[in-house]
């Protein structure tokens, strides 16, 4: 396994881990941001994409 397969499903398994500590934390608050500033992140992932 490479280098970056490794790097790239710990960051994975660190986003999922993330997702389980806000579901787990039991408030809909925390999660309701986690969603908002994932998509927020995709979203401009996408567009420094595009400009670069």
């Amino acid at each position: 396994m490479s280098i970056n397969k490794t790097r790239g499903f710990l960051y994975w398994l660190a986003r999922i881990l993330g997702d389980w500590q806000a579901i787990s934390s039991g408030s809909s608050k925390k999660v309701g941001r986690r969603i908002g500033r994932r998509a927020a992140g995709k979203t401009t992932g996408k567009m420094l994409r595009k400009m670069f």
